[in-house]
């Protein structure tokens, strides 16, 4: 096992576009770290500086210890599994995993207890002597991560290997590829652009967006208490709420007035700025005719969308609030192939039980519980703690 390290690296290619910038970053040995943001957010890019594939513009990477910036991809002792499974067709299972040891000259003895070894992790006993169109999507990526495997390199890099597997699929493979790595101990950098992934394989994950890293932490911490706008807004599925917030002084103190309602914030932000943005999970609201009267922000409105999800459904609200439109906000929508008017009235999404009885058109009253409030500067978008 070996640690792998960014110091201040960054990529600029001939165009001068900017694919990495002031990178610096310590991934601890034997930790599954994950790279996730959108497309271009340069987490691609990284990892392929590591393997060897791309050029450091500045900056210095090192793998146990060792700057690696001029060192040839073939010394660098690391294995790749790529988005597509690169597997030869003319060659059966066994044959493809044992490629690249008999590339090396490895003893046949010991191509063959590597083989059998991984194979048997794998679960791809059974499929030693088939070629790669007889196989599923799924056991073609097992044998490419077995391809890694049997080289038993200091570090695995994984640039999006279960992006091409249907959905049913990429759940088990998430938890296979999770298991494996824990198994092996081996330090590996996993990219992906699905936070899902991020949140359920990670030791730790680094959010990334223009070239730069955002966040690095736990799942759960980036989850529940991330650094800025862009972070708490990329990172949750169905994506956190936004509404902007007027600060005002009233007899009780200094509020952030939501639908005239009045949640308590620190004095000092009222010298400070004149709105705040207000962020919540839709885990966080509730229907509030459900509810007695236990002190949550209220929010009327009118039921957009109901989307029932079997043990759970999402309610879409229009509520009598302020939209966020920042630049932040606009760049996660456009990843998902949104675009985000101008509204004077904000969409607001709840994660409701079964059994809720909201339907399309229905007024409704939400109640937001309110230690779950996040807050964020609307010109930095940096998170803001009460």
């Amino acid at each position: 096992m070996v640690s792998i390290e960014f110091d201040r690296v960054s990529k600029v290619f001939s165009d001068g576009t900017v694919a990495v910038s002031d990178l610096s970053l310590q991934i601890q040995e034997g930790e599954l770290m994950v790279f996730v943001g959108p497309s271009g957010c340069g987490k691609t890019t990284a990892l392929r500086m590591v393997a060897g594939l791309e050029d450091v513009t500045s900056g210095e990477i090192r793998i146990g210890g060792r700057v690696v910036n001029d060192v040839p991809p073939r010394e660098r002792d690391v294995a790749m599994v790529f988005q597509s499974y690169s597997l030869y067709p003319h060659l059966n299972v066994y044959d493809n995993m044992a490629f690249g040891l008999r590339l090396r000259r490895t003893k046949k003895a010991e191509v063959d207890v590597r083989v059998r070894g991984a194979a048997q992790m794998l679960d791809l006993d059974p499929y030693l002597a088939r070629k790669p169109r007889e196989l599923s999507g799924g056991q073609r990526q097992r044998v490419a991560m077995g391809r890694a495997i049997v080289r038993e390199p200091r570090a695995y890099l994984m640039d999006e290997p279960l992006s091409n597997l249907d959905a049913k699929l990429r759940v088990h493979m998430r938890a296979e590829v999770g298991k494996i790595q824990r198994e092996l101990g081996v330090t590996t950098i996993f990219v992906t652009h699905d936070q899902v992934e991020a949140m359920t394989m990670g030791s730790r994950v680094a959010v990334m967006r223009k070239g730069e890293v955002q966040q690095v932490g736990p799942p759960e911490e980036v989850y529940n208490r991330p650094n800025n706008l862009f972070v708490a807004g990329f990172i949750g599925s169905p994506a956190m709420n936004f509404l902007e917030a007027r600060i005002a002084t009233r007899r009780e103190g200094t509020v952030a007035e939501l639908a005239e309602q009045g949640i308590p914030v620190p004095p000092r932000w009222a010298a400070e700025r004149s709105t705040v943005i207000v962020g919540f999970r839709p885990e966080a609201v509730r229907d509030a005719s459900t509810l007695q009267n236990d002190g949550a922000v209220r929010l009327a409105g009118r039921v957009e969308l109901v989307e029932s999800l079997g043990p759970e459904v999402m309610v879409h609200v229009v509520v009598d609030a302020s939209p966020v439109l920042t630049q932040e906000v606009r760049e996660i929508a456009r990843d998902t192939g949104e675009e985000i008017g101008r509204s004077e009235r904000a969409t607001v999404v709840g994660r409701f039980d079964a059994g809720s009885r909201a339907r399309a058109d229905d007024r409704i009253e939400l109640a937001i519980e309110p230690d779950r409030l996040l807050f964020f500067d609307p010109q930095t978008g940096t998170a803001l703690r009460p």
